[in-house]
């Protein structure tokens, strides 16, 4: 027995109503289906209690992406920020063609592009920033021209 294949990301966001703009308006992901998520089997799954929940599936790329809305329980503590050094899911990394015009177009949407993180590599002829969406969650972009499926760096030397 092995695993098959990939299925999707999960993202729990505050709403549905500005995340799945964000991701299929602004960053060109295709909305493919909606699923109510309640019930004793999806509070022994999730590890909650009184589960009542949406989720909105996209996909670009052959990456799927599954939004999470919760309606109950209500989220614990104050939103801060998540700093790429903890451990779990740091970033979404998509290739853009023209940086600059980007980010036009994100600044138009309102978009946080966090300006301080812009960094360009002349040796790679690359030039990279981040951005958040609705809830936080670090989106890098990265214009670098080329193959966009070629590996960059050195081999992997671990175990």
């Amino acid at each position: 027995m092995s695993v098959i294949r990939f299925g999707h990301l999960g993202i729990c966001v505050s709403s549905l109503a500005k995340s799945v703009p964000f991701y299929r308006d602004l960053l060109g992901f295709r909305a493919l289906t909606e699923v109510e998520v309640r019930g004793a089997d999806a509070d022994r799954l999730l590890g909650l209690s009184g589960v009542d929940q949406t989720t909105v599936f996209l996909e670009r790329d052959g990456v799927r992406l599954a939004l999470f809305e919760f309606r109950s329980p209500k989220r614990e503590g104050a939103w801060r920020p998540r700093a790429l050094n903890v451990p779990g899911m740091a970033a979404i990394m998509l290739r853009v063609d023209n940086l600059d015009a980007t980010l036009a177009k994100m600044r138009e949407a309102r978009v946080t592009v966090l300006d301080d993180t812009r960094t360009d590599y002349p040796e790679y002829n690359s030039r990279l920033v981040f951005l958040t969406d609705p809830d936080g969650t670090m989106i890098e972009l990265v214009e670098i021209p080329g193959d966009p499926y070629a590996p960059f760096g050195k081999p992997y030397s671990g175990a």
